[in-house]
């Protein structure tokens, strides 16, 4: 009988050993790159926010030469459904390519202008704020300053979808205590930056969501009240 048992318990050859051995390894690469997968995504996935506000006295639009279209874009619909009667534009001191026909390189901030016109936003509802800024805590510190110039008390911010959790945190350094109501709309991916599932197949991707972390850990550091 127990001869029987050690006849049919053959050992395994060495092609079958190196065969399950190589399917381990494809199980452990294959774990590894969907777990990488999870956390890239999550980390994308952390970095978009909304605060919603159904009206505002006014739409602004922060400042962004590479995404400017998709932000512009997204205020005009807002506008069109009535979210607020204005949409402020400010200036990141940037300039676009050159413009034979003006024989000029045009300012991210006339672009921007432009590129709400020809969505359909009139010239008495776009205001641009003239003063350059640096940065999103340069540019919020001269909202608050036109908004309490102007009285207003109600604004809804538009970014895109990467920039969206840095700039409501500073939002709320920026207009603690103001009494001003404010809203943030993130501008949906797939427009000018990629998904939260493919952002580390884009060259766009890896300058956004890596770079995102870097600014946030800086301006909880620098800005933080």
């Amino acid at each position: 009988m127990r001869g029987s048992q050690t006849k049919n318990q053959r050992p395994k050859t060495k092609v079958q050993t190196l065969h399950l051995s190589k399917s381990k390894k494809l199980l452990t690469i294959g774990t590894a790159l969907i777990f990488l997968w999870l956390v890239a995504w999550s980390a994308a996935r952390f970095l978009i926010v909304n605060a919603p506000l159904p009206r505002a006295d006014v739409i602004m639009i922060m400042a962004g030469s590479a995404v400017f279209k998709e932000r512009t874009q997204r205020a005009a619909e807002l506008y069109k459904q009535g979210r607020a009667p204005k949409i402020l534009v400010t200036n990141d001191n940037q300039e676009g390519g050159w413009v034979s026909d003006e024989q000029r390189n045009i300012p991210y901030q006339e672009l921007a202008a432009r590129y709400l016109r020809r969505q359909g936003v009139p010239d008495e509802a776009i205001e641009t704020l003239p003063e350059p800024v640096s940065g999103t805590y340069e540019e919020l510190q001269l909202l608050r300053g036109y908004a309490q110039a102007n009285g207003l008390h109600s604004i809804l911010i538009v970014t895109s979808a990467y920039h969206s959790r840095r700039t409501l945190w500073t939002l709320g350094q920026t207009f603690a205590s103001s009494g001003i109501a404010i809203g943030l709309d993130a501008v949906p991916t797939g427009q000018q930056v990629p998904g939260p599932a493919t952002w580390w197949l884009h060259l766009r991707g890896w300058q956004m969501v890596p770079s995102e972390y870097v600014k946030m850990i800086y301006y909880q550091l620098v800005h933080r009240d």
